[in-house]
């Protein structure tokens, strides 16, 4: 069982950076896809970056030079650090956590979302 609790969201005007943390709670040491999802009003929810459980990272290509997904496995905290924002980057961003074997953002199959936070970026 994993539990996943955001935190960081907020509003900033494009040009400005925020950074998201998630903080993972496991009963279990199994390892786990992490992962960033976000969800624009009236869109589909969609991947936006993960990190494998030996620091592999991927993103999408929308944020590839601007959001940076790292984690502090002694805090059990994952991040995301957002810079470069932009309008269109606004949305709910979800924390998410895969049990199994993908290894990338493009195939992440979420077994555990957090409750997400919002992101507002205005022109």
């Amino acid at each position: 069982q994993v539990q996943l609790t955001e935190s960081g969201g907020g509003s900033v005007q494009a040009g400005g950076s925020l950074r998201l943390s998630c903080v993972v709670s496991t009963t279990t040491s199994s390892n786990y896809l992490l992962g960033w999802f976000r969800q624009a009003p009236g869109m589909e929810r969609e991947g936006v970056a993960a990190i494998d459980y030996d620091g592999t990272t991927s993103y999408t290509e929308a944020v590839k030079g601007r959001f940076t997904i790292s984690q502090d496995t002694a805090k059990k905290t994952l991040y995301l650090q957002m810079n470069s924002l932009k309008p269109e980057d606004t949305g709910v961003y979800y924390c998410a956590a895969d049990a199994g074997w993908a290894s990338n953002i493009a195939s992440m199959d979420v077994d555990y979302w957090g409750q997400g936070t919002q992101v507002t970026v205005s022109p």
